[in-house]
């Protein structure tokens, strides 16, 4: 099976190769990592403590690693834990987030580039997080003695479809991993469709939910609110991780019901810092008064504005704590969304564009029980902030369900941490 295997992924690489060397050539992407990727050649690992190898795809599953990581050696100092991706980005925001730890970019599954990664690390367990079904990697573990699990997994409807016309060989797949600790039942059960055993299967909740601040009384937020004068009479509008033209469609809004509803506030806070100058241009046209983030403090010489630009990086997890309305952007263009987990924590009324394939899972949870609203247009955006300004009960309860979804799933990391030590074999 792994020659087979090999000779396919060889014919796939060939077909491949003018687009990869026109990206490499072009993009400058695909340049590193060759030995890693064909060869197996990873940081060699120095054995002196037991390894755990954690393989991430990405940039969202990398992020995702950091409470499951703490816990793992906090609970286990002497457990050395090494880290692979697939993509640049996920490497590059690995080997910031996770230094010194080792960082690498994971083999392809070629049999020989996974038997020598293999060897080279020597790791006690394999973690793959969320799906990775790679045979040649899965199965070289299970022959090198070596548990394997899968923690935070999904499977959605339509990759479940794609799986079961290939069923005969996934069965055979699934049954090679020792644990798959799934996010929900839903997940659950597509899993068992494809001939996943009771034994293996446990349910878990999203990795994704823990960590999240859910108390607007913390000390970050206090402040912030604090230094903007955001008073208890007011009512926040925060447009959150926005990129063009999102801002403008906020401002837009706002601007429309600024004169009928004097609580309200408007708080921008764009997704990337290169942007920070273009917002505050847009807002030197088409605002009469506002400021900026960094000229708030004791040295202020105007009161408060109705519309704060935030032009610093890492407060927006303490900013949407001051919210009651929160928009998640990134979702209104291509881009996927961001993360909505935040601003439902704090018990916000939360609503996004329709392009959030980045986040569909928890997309879908917030849908299912009603605490999120989908808007498609500066005409819908309007609407639901009129609407949670015209309804304050209906605004706190669509904020509600939002912070009790966030708290059902709290946990997550505990119990995944607890089912990977019961394959311990250190």
């Amino acid at each position: 099976m792994s020659y087979l295997l090999n000779l396919v992924y060889l014919i796939a690489l060939c077909l491949a190769s003018p687009w990869l060397l026109y990206n490499a050539i072009r993009k400058g992407k695909y340049r590193q990592g060759w030995g890693a990727k064909f060869l197996g050649r990873v940081p060699l690992r120095s054995r002196e403590r037991p390894g755990i190898w954690l393989h991430a795809v990405s940039v969202g599953e990398v992020n995702l690693l950091q409470p499951l990581l703490a816990a793992i050696e906090n609970r286990h100092p002497d457990w050395e834990c090494v880290i692979s991706t697939t993509t640049r980005t996920g490497y590059e925001l690995a080997r910031r987030k996770y230094a010194p730890r080792s960082v690498f970019y994971c083999p392809l599954d070629f049999s020989w580039a996974v038997r020598n990664a293999l060897r080279r690390i020597q790791p006690r367990l394999l973690v793959l997080v969320e799906l990775e079904l790679w045979p040649n990697l899965i199965r070289g573990a299970k022959r090198a003695g070596i548990p394997v699990a899968i923690v935070n997994g999904r499977l959605s409807e339509s990759s479940g479809r794609g799986y079961q016309r290939i069923g005969f060989l996934v069965k055979r797949l699934i049954a090679s991993i020792d644990l798959l600790a799934v996010q929900n039942e839903e997940y659950a059960q597509r899993f068992r469709q494809l001939g996943a055993s009771p034994w293996q299967l446990q349910v878990t909740g999203s990795l994704k939910f823990d960590g999240i601040d859910q108390d607007r009384g913390n000390p970050a937020t206090q402040e912030l609110a604090a230094l903007a004068g955001i008073t208890d009479q007011e009512t926040v509008f925060l447009a959150g991780s926005t990129q063009y033209p999102e801002e403008q469609i906020a401002l837009a809004v706002f601007q429309k019901m600024a004169k009928d509803y004097p609580q309200l506030r408007l708080i921008l806070v764009p997704r990337h810092p290169e942007r920070f100058a273009e917002v505050a241009t847009l807002l030197d046209q088409q605002a009469a008064d506002w400021q900026l983030r960094s000229e708030l403090g004791p040295a202020a010489t105007k009161p408060p504005s109705r519309i704060l630009l935030v032009d610093a990086m890492g407060e927006l997890a303490a900013w949407w704590g001051t919210a009651r309305i929160a928009f998640v952007g990134g979702s209104l263009g291509k881009r996927g969304g961001q993360n909505m987990i935040e601003p439902a924590g704090y018990g916000a009324a939360v609503c996004f564009g329709p392009h959030t394939h980045n986040f569909r899972d928890i997309v879908e949870m917030l849908l299912h029980r009603e605490a999120a609203v989908v808007v498609h247009d500066e005409v819908e955006l309007q609407a639901f902030v009129q609407q949670c300004l015209d309804d304050p009960t209906a605004c706190q309860q669509l904020g509600a369900r939002a912070q009790q979804l966030v708290a059902s799933q709290d946990g997550a990391t505990e119990r995944t941490l607890q089912l990977l030590e019961s394959l311990n074999r250190f």
